[in-house]
């Protein structure tokens, strides 16, 4: 039974071209190219928890060091006095309503006030401390500057960097390289790293929209491997990393207290931003995507698949970008950066930062894409 649903799913007439077998394209010494090899996709996994552990020491004994040397403290507020039954009340629900409060100062025999401010008080303990956020921040920075540059660097004596058509010339008949497998492989790591320590990390507003979009883009990054479409996967993965950088920097100069420099790195990231996402992203890759391709090689199934998880990271896109604009908007207006769209963490007054990467959260610990 298990067999016959992996065989129904990784249906030949659903994944491939036509006339093309999964024989054709399994990888062996007897081939004319070097194929992509499914069970590969398995590495990224054991690649995240390294690179988790990389974060770890980068943080511990790099970024944060560096971070309390530009003045950052990694001060914790003040703790809840100890109570049991505020504690149980407050895991259930963090988000408390009046009437909740009514309730339990009547049962507790406090004052409303004295439970509003224990709220509080416990509430503040689970925020992070400003050296911790931007520990994070410089770890996605430096992430990011590695695998856009990692990415030029292989890419820039590739072919169909420059002329976008030969990602379809010759498919599915398209060898793979030793770089791009790298590249493809830390991509991948890196995603089911951020999904995995999503749950740890900084808790912002855009959570599941960054949930989506990091599950998403693992999806993309997988599809196109065992559908040996690499190639358009390599230039999505390009136009993504290039803006993030400046993300993660503004975020982290934001932490560090230089809000006119922070300032000044928001602006690039905002121009870059619109350029890749709404720009080269729409205009140029998903518009080979969903009109040059089917000119240059005949359609199949899993293709509409590819391209609606393209469209779906445009959407993301879009949502990301009117985010971005109205921190723009007030910054200009107020003459510093004040918000941090992306999505801070989940109290709701941290609205000084920036959101995160996927980029609400991007903006302000900006939040995705």
């Amino acid at each position: 039974m298990l067999r016959y649903l992996v065989d129904t799913f990784w249906d030949e007439d659903v994944w491939l071209p036509p006339n093309t077998t999964w024989e054709d394209l399994a990888p062996g010494p007897d081939k004319p190219v070097v194929y992509n090899d499914h069970r590969h996709l398995l590495y990224p996994l054991p690649l995240a928890v390294v690179l988790i552990v990389l974060r770890h020491i980068l943080e511990k004994y790099w970024f944060a060091p560096f971070g309390k040397s530009l003045g950052i403290k990694n001060t914790r507020p003040k703790k809840a006095p100890s109570n049991p039954k505020l504690e149980l009340a407050y895991q259930t629900s963090p988000k408390i309503k009046h009437k909740q409060i009514c309730a339990l100062a009547k049962q507790l025999d406090m004052s409303e006030r004295q439970v509003e401010r224990w709220w509080r008080l416990r509430r503040s303990q689970d925020k992070p401390s400003t050296l911790v956020k931007f520990c994070e921040n410089a770890w996605r920075c430096t992430f990011y500057l590695y695998n856009f540059s990692f990415g030029l660097f292989i890419l820039w004596d590739k072919d169909w960097l420059w002329e976008i058509d030969n990602c379809y010339i010759d498919y599915p008949h398209q060898g793979l390289t030793n770089d791009v497998w790298w590249y493809y492989m830390i991509s991948s790591a890196f995603y089911w790293s951020l999904t995995m320590s999503q749950f740890w990390d900084v808790r912002r507003k855009d959570f599941w929209q960054m949930f989506v979009h990091h599950l998403a883009t693992i999806m993309l990054l997988s599809f196109s491997w065992v559908c040996n479409l690499h190639r358009i996967g390599t230039l999505v993965l390009l136009s993504h990393d290039c803006a993030d950088i400046f993300l993660e920097a503004a975020k982290a100069t934001k932490y560090a207290g230089y809000q006119r420099f922070c300032d000044c790195v928001f602006a690039v990231f905002t121009v870059l931003w619109i350029v890749t996402r709404l720009g080269i992203y729409p205009f140029y890759i998903l518009w080979s995507t969903v009109i040059r391709a089917p000119m240059l090689l005949p359609m199949f199934p899993a293709y509409y698949i590819f391209n609606s998880l393209l469209c779906l990271l445009l959407a993301l896109h879009m949502i990301w970008t009117w985010l971005i604009l109205q921190v723009a908007y007030k910054t200009i207006k107020a003459g510093q950066m004040e918000g941090d769209i992306r999505s801070s963490s989940s109290d709701i007054s941290d609205s000084s930062h920036y959101s995160n990467h996927s980029t609400p959260n991007r903006v302000n610990n900006k939040k995705d894409t």
